[in-house]
This record gives structure tokens, sequence and C-alpha cells, in this order.
């Protein structure tokens, strides 16, 4: 059983990884060609955030091996392949509460992580890259990273989604992280200054966070920042 729960910590950790690899690598492609130089004399920062990406890869592969040995051996969890066990209508429900408990978290330990006895021991390292760049998504001290590993391998235990919507929420989760970070804002000025970016985090709204720090905590909604203060609208680039 352990070497079992270990192969598979090992293969979704590379998974983690190399979804990072892709993922940052094509926002940095992207912004070579859309901000050219925008990254110039970064280099050294960006080895850096790899190296802290692959580190917190590793850590994230551990809730996620154990969830997936228990969903693949015992049937443990409440993720489901057959469509038609719950009705259609939840499968973008399911997404939607994933995305709302995910974005909770993230908030309130994110604001946890900028006390300052916990901002130098650990969230630090992520404010260590000034500016962000899209490698910066998951450039996490591993204590930071262990509170994010665990959410989404929870949340399986508790709320039913089909494989495919699961797959959506780590989409999702992937382009967020990275997109927020890369420096630029890739969603058009009507959408970000309209209805939808009053309530959806871009890239300009958490750039606000990595220029003023306390303010602007959020990962997906902007909902928990507006109903606890501490939105501070868009940044600038």
């Amino acid at each position: 059983m352990f070497t079992a729960i270990l192969l598979s910590a090992l293969a979704m950790s590379v998974i983690v990884g190399v979804r990072y690899l892709l993922a940052s690598g094509a926002f940095a492609l992207a912004t070579r060609y859309r901000r050219p130089g925008l990254y110039a004399g970064l280099d050294r920062q960006v080895r850096w955030e790899i190296a802290w990406s692959l580190a917190s890869a590793l850590i994230y592969g551990v809730p996620a091996g154990i969830a997936a040995w228990g969903w693949q051996a015992h049937g443990w969890t409440r993720v489901y392949a057959d469509v038609h066990a719950f009705p259609l209508w939840y499968l973008p429900l399911s997404v939607l509460l994933y995305l709302a408990a995910h974005d909770a978290w993230f908030y309130w330990t994110h604001r946890w992580m900028h006390r300052p006895r916990l901002f130098r021991i650990a969230h630090a390292v992520h404010h260590a890259s000034r500016p962000p760049t899209a490698w910066a998504a998951m450039s996490f001290h591993p204590w930071e990273a262990a509170t994010g590993a665990v959410v989404i391998p929870a949340l399986v235990f508790l709320i039913p989604i089909h494989v495919g919507a699961l797959g959506v929420v780590l989409t999702i989760m992937t382009v967020m992280g990275v997109s927020n970070h890369m420096g630029w804002e890739m969603f058009p000025r009507w959408m970000v200054q309209g209805r939808a970016g009053r309530w959806l985090i871009t890239a300009s709204h958490h750039q606000r966070h990595h220029e003023q720090y306390a303010c602007n905590y959020g990962l997906y909604f902007r909902i928990w920042d507006r109903l606890c203060g501490t939105d501070r609208g868009l940044g600038h680039f």
C-alpha cells in the first residue's frame, strides 16, 4: 500500500510540474511576443521562480497522489466518471462550487500569510518576485505550498464532481494563477473595467496586490476582498 501511494504521489508531482512548465512557459512565450523586453534583466529571478515552483510541485503531488490512489483503489472520493450519475446541470455548478471554496480558502490563508511573522518566514519567497513573471505562480516557500496543496484533494472527498469537470477546475486554476502574475493584462479593457471585471480577478487586480501587499488577496473572485474591505481596485502596467 505504501509503495502504491508513493508512486501515485510521485506521478502526480510529475504531472503538476509538467503542467506548470507548459503553462508558465506558454505565457512567458506569449509575453515575449506581446511585451518584448518585459522580463529583461530578470533571468536570475526567473531561475529562482522555477526552482521554488518545482519544489512546490513535489509538495502538491503528495495530497493529490493520496486522493488519486484513494479514488482508483478504493473509490473513497466523490469523483465520478459516469456523466449521468448526477443531472447535467450539476456539471457547471460543481465547477463553481470548487472555485468558490478554493477562492475562500485562498483568500483567508493568503491574508494569514501576510501576518508579519508568517510573511518573513514563508510568504516573502513569493513576493521576492519584483515584478512577478509568468513563472512566479507557484513560487512558494514549502510551508505556503502545503497550505495550497491540500485544497482540491480535500474537496474531492466532500463535493461530488465529474472527472471532466475536475479537469476544468484544474485548468482554470492553472491559467488564472499564471496569467495573474505575468505582468500584463491579456483580457480586453472592456471586460476588465466592465461588469465582469468588478467580480472577476485578472492580472490588473492581482498586480495591485504585488504593488501594495495589504490588499487584493483573492484568487478568482473579488467577493471576499469586497466583503472584507481589502479591495483596492486595479493596478497599472
